[in-house]
């Protein structure tokens, strides 16, 4: 249970938070431009004016899965280049294609086997990942390799998977991002998810208080914000052993008797409900969008005019506008949201220690 008197106690919440995951939680700003850095001297902009056959987005665990998908997702099917999301590269990839890689563990032996496939076969292969391991000696001299340098925990590492793979997106012409302007947001929801801030100031405390001791439907209105809501539901798993459900707004509509039990859940209201008393009263429905376009928009009113109990879980207005920093933004939130609930549930399990080093 959450023990709500801890999130509004900074002292406390310090104390408790003894391997700095706080701290790491808040550094998405610094691993943008960590990211960002690391991206230009690995030599990814040589791939400027490129147009593969195929862009193959790979990844098998951690950050990766959802980031592949929220990357996909932002490209959307007007996208000129095929792309394919997969946790195993492809029989038929060649030279003509370019493979973005995620790894969040250099001794993961299926994807070394699937980075050694890919080099062998000549595709152009963009590796985020530890150079280490056996995943680490696969792409040695035959990859472009985009190392973390900010020292956090794989499970809050989505802002340096998401950076390189936009950085690739970028070059390809893909996608016109403004990395400088992406930490900045990070930056300004870091310092007002501080821990000094009162839970009615802080956006991470709210969201934390929200989804605690409750199961949250986390659905999403669009394709980016149902990647967002995959993330959400990793860390949230990861830090607060809170267990979601994660679909699309258009896909929940089929499930005719769970949408129909969640149009009768309430939102603030049953804030202190028993959840003893009815089988929906510990559920939270939250409806994520990024607000990114007309289409999210329709779909997000339609929603919440079907749903008047759900919770909207939208960007705050300086963050909208760009599809690429609401979703990030979005998915960092879901990241602090989870730790504070660890620490203030202690249901961290020893998953707080510290990382000493960056590799």
């Amino acid at each position: 249970m959450l023990d709500d008197s801890v999130l509004d106690d900074q002292r406390r919440i310090f104390e408790l938070d003894t391997g700095g995951l706080l701290r790491m939680a808040a550094l998405g700003g610094a691993q943008v431009r960590a990211a960002a850095s690391a991206a230009s001297e690995a030599g990814v902009d040589d791939l400027a004016g490129y147009k593969p056959r195929a862009l193959v987005l790979l990844s098998t665990s951690g950050v990766g899965p959802a980031t592949c998908r929220l990357l996909a997702a932002l490209l959307g099917s007007s996208c000129p280049v095929p792309v394919v999301t997969t946790d195993v590269v492809p029989t038929w990839v060649g030279p003509l294609d370019v493979v973005f890689a995620y790894g969040a563990d250099g001794g993961d032996t299926s994807l070394a086997e699937s980075l050694e496939l890919a080099t062998r076969r000549g595709a152009s292969v963009i590796l985020a990942a530890p150079d280490e391991g056996p995943v680490g000696a696969a792409a040695a001299g035959r990859a472009k390799t985009i190392s973390p340098r900010i020292p956090v925990p794989e499970p809050l590492s989505i802002a340096h998977a998401f950076t390189a793979g936009v950085r690739v997106l970028t070059a390809l012409g893909l996608l016109d991002t403004d990395t400088d302007a992406l930490a900045d947001a990070l930056d300004e929801q870091a310092e007002r998810s501080h821990p000094r801030h009162e839970i009615s100031e802080n956006p991470a405390k709210t969201l934390a208080l929200r989804l605690a001791d409750r199961i949250p439907l986390l659905w999403g209105v669009d394709g980016p914000s149902t990647a967002v809501a995959e993330h959400g539901s990793f860390v949230l798993g990861r830090y607060a052993g809170i267990p979601c459900d994660v679909t699309d707004y258009q896909q929940s509509v089929h499930r005719a008797a769970l949408y129909r039990a969640a149009a009768t859940v309430g939102s603030e209201a049953d804030l202190f409900a028993d959840p003893t008393e009815e089988t929906t009263a510990g559920w939270r429905v939250v409806l994520l969008s990024t607000r990114d376009g007309e289409r999210a928009r329709f779909t997000e009113r339609t929603a919440t005019a079907a749903l008047p109990g759900a919770d909207v879980l939208a960007p705050n207005e300086s963050q909208q506008g760009d599809g690429v920093r609401s979703s990030l933004c979005l998915a960092v939130g879901f990241d602090m949201a989870a730790v504070y609930i660890g620490l203030a549930s202690d249901s961290l399990n020893g998953d707080d220690r510290p990382v000493s080093a960056a590799r």
